[in-house]
């Protein structure tokens, strides 16, 4: 059995293929469905505030078009967590500048100046960024995504909002 994935860009939640309108043969009427939820989906306790923010932001709307069910919950909250390391990154970045100074040591731990470097938050933002991007796209919240969204039959509304409405 071979170890390498496969090929080209994942494929996309049937819930969106039906919202985007895609032809039905290109539509997996085999796959599996989660059972409509008992109670409502919640976050996982492990969310930061800041993931559970964002979580409370898209949610209800992912919910609602059948995006997000109960078997979705830790992807979302994946996708939750590098919005909120993203904010936390960006902040940062605007209090302490993209160049900072950082403090330089002799072998025996002894101060010895400084260096002027990249602010490390920068690696946490780009790190966040493509996390971000990868599960948001999953979910149909990248403007991309979003600019394929029809109807669930097909025809395009534009005073619709697709993804609350």
């Amino acid at each position: 059995m071979s170890t390498v994935g496969k090929r080209g860009p994942h494929p996309e939640p049937t819930a969106l293929k039906l919202v985007k309108g895609t032809r039905a043969d290109r539509v997996n009427t085999a796959e599996p469905v989660p059972s409509p939820p008992v109670a409502q989906i919640e976050p996982p306790q492990w969310l930061t505030p800041e993931a559970v923010t964002f979580w409370q932001e898209y949610s209800p709307d992912l919910i609602r078009k059948g995006v997000l069910t109960q078997w979705d919950v830790e992807a979302f909250a994946v996708c939750c967590d590098a919005a909120a390391r993203r904010r936390k990154a960006v902040k940062a970045l605007e209090e302490e500048g993209e160049v900072v100074q950082l403090p330089m040591f002799d072998k025996n731990g002894k101060p010895t100046g400084f260096r002027v470097s990249r602010n490390p938050w920068t690696v946490v933002l780009g790190q966040a960024d493509r996390q971000l991007q990868s599960w948001a796209a999953r979910f149909g919240l990248t403007p991309s995504d979003r600019a394929q969204l029809t109807g669930g039959d097909g025809r395009r509304d534009p005073h619709e909002d697709l993804l609350t409405g």
